[in-house]
């Protein structure tokens, strides 16, 4: 499908995993695609870590990690690869940090996080990595924010979130961490708030106007989105039941506000637990759950220019759960449940046109 600029979207398949699975951590480094840990086909985490050479299309192992983990958080420090928290074989938090030399092949433990925590949000700035939140032991979500510094090995603590949670979504624009929704056991959070990495305060912003679980959030032309997810009854509806959605919400970051789009501005599809991202001036759904007994494999595109949704190249492979990443023009769905724990590597780019 080709865009207004001339450029068109296609997927590229790229050569299966090695190994399946599904909350596998992802990064991009110097042109190579790390996949590390995960759940298999037996559900329990791997220490299994593989990278796919982006120029020759081929997977090699690498060493295996230190602790074997799933649903960690992963962050570049040039040519390393910290990974941080996630949960291990037994079905616990984790406090070990990892760090993969890439220059050696090797992994190097680090210091740990002050406390075990699943879910952990990080973000990095000026070689620094925060991470906010998380799950600990005993399944209390965590309000604490620390920052790792690379030259100390070390972390330190910061002012704590106004709202503990963990899985939040995250982004970093100019001087400011925004962090919106995540959960708290199974309860999804609508805070929205931004820590000023200068002044080290936390902003509320108004919160989300619906509490909505496996949303897809993104920034995009100073505007956050929220999109789809599994509507949950309000606390008085004892006899709704939670439900896919197609809802769309912005929030304007120059005027403070969350506006709800229109019907006529929802997505084409009701889904939930789908990959989202921005390429060029559109918003991107890939696949996830909705109304049918199988993962979808639709993909739409909601243009910022034209204000409509569009349909968009179908997945290759209809996934939900998929680890996700954005490289340059290319949107990665990597790994997830199709009937199972997958391996596929698909990724969806915006092209010049021909």
């Amino acid at each position: 499908m080709a865009t207004g600029g001339g450029r068109a979207f296609a997927w590229q398949v790229f050569p299966p995993m090695p190994t399946c699975r599904v909350y596998g951590t992802v990064a991009y480094q110097d042109g190579h695609l790390l996949v590390l840990g995960g759940c298999g086909r037996a559900g329990l985490p791997l220490d299994t870590a593989e990278t796919l050479d982006m120029a020759s299309h081929t997977w090699l192992a690498l060493a295996p990690l230190l602790t074997a983990r799933a649903g960690a958080a992963a962050v570049v420090l040039g040519k390393q690869v910290l990974v941080v928290g996630g949960v291990d074989e037994g079905q616990s938090p984790v406090a070990a940090v990892e760090a993969f030399l890439a220059d050696e092949g090797r992994w190097e433990r680090r210091a740990t996080l002050p406390q075990a925590a699943m879910g952990v949000a990080t973000v990095e700035r000026d070689g620094m990595v925060y991470a906010l939140g998380g799950m600990g032991p005993d399944t209390t979500p965590q309000a604490q924010v620390r920052v790792y510094e690379p030259r100390r090995d070390c972390w330190l603590s910061l002012p704590s979130m106004p709202t503990p949670c963990y899985g939040a979504s995250t982004f970093l624009n100019g001087n400011k961490i925004y962090v919106l929704g995540g959960r708290q056991g199974k309860l999804p959070v609508t805070a929205f708030e931004a820590f000023d990495l200068e002044a080290c305060t936390w902003t509320r912003h108004p919160s989300l106007p619906s509490r909505r679980a496996f949303a897809g959030c993104v920034m995009a032309e100073g505007s956050v989105f929220s999109l789809g997810g599994l509507q949950q009854p309000g606390p008085h509806n004892f006899y709704s039941r939670p439900h896919f959605v197609n809802t769309v919400e912005m929030f304007d970051l120059e005027h403070g506000s969350w506006t709800k789009l229109p019907r006529s501005l929802r997505m084409r599809d009701k889904r939930a637990d789908f990959v989202v991202g921005s390429l060029g001036d559109h918003i991107v759904a890939i696949g996830g759950l909705g109304n049918q007994p199988c993962p979808l494999g639709s993909v739409e595109g909601f243009s910022l220019a034209r204000r409509r949704w569009e349909a968009l190249p179908a997945m290759p492979t209809a996934r939900c759960s998929c680890s996700s990443l954005q490289a340059g023009p290319r949107l990665f769905a990597i790994g997830g449940v199709a009937q199972g724990p997958s391996q596929a590597v698909e990724a969806l780019c915006l092209r010049d046109g021909v």
